[in-house]
């Protein structure tokens, strides 16, 4: 009985020798916050996220450009979503008549077959991409952060 005894008390010393290594071991290679005199960097701040707003450019109605020998006109019909923030909405609300034009501009030298060949994404990228140059042209601040496309008809 003396050395069952023994036996047990020799694995419970084991098992407790080994569970402080382990917790040792973890201790050591954890980053370096628990050592004496080392500073705790406090957890970085997330960036607030401000809530996004979205202003609408309804109806704009752009002619294609015909081709050689067709009679008939084709139009084109877009409904432009701005991304905007709050403190910006007043702003680019103002700034609608002038998107328009630009979006006039940028899509009327299409023709039937190249506006039906073009991706909702195609022409979101085209406007984001015109409308960007306009704004660094004009050397003005972009009161949005990202047109997308709300509807799109080709007639």
């Amino acid at each position: 009985m003396n050395s069952k005894v023994k036996l047990i008390a020799a694995f419970a010393g084991v098992a407790i020798l080994a569970a402080a290594a382990a917790g040792g071991a973890m201790w050591y290679l954890a980053p370096n916050q628990h050592a004496a005199g080392a500073q705790v960097e406090a957890p970085k701040p997330e960036p607030e996220k401000k809530p996004t707003k979205y202003v609408t450019l309804d109806k704009v109605i752009v002619m294609l450009r015909r081709a050689p020998n067709e009679a008939a006109a084709h139009y084109l019909s877009v409904d432009l979503v701005l991304a905007t923030s709050a403190e910006q909405e007043k702003e680019a609300k103002e700034h609608l008549p002038l998107l328009r034009s630009i979006v006039l501009s940028s899509l009327s030298p299409l023709s039937l077959a190249e506006a039906n060949a073009m991706t909702v994404d195609q022409y979101a990228a085209k406007l984001n991409k015109t409308f960007d140059a306009s704004y660094a042209r004009e050397n003005h601040i972009k009161p949005f952060s990202e047109v997308m496309i709300g509807k799109l008809i080709i007639e």
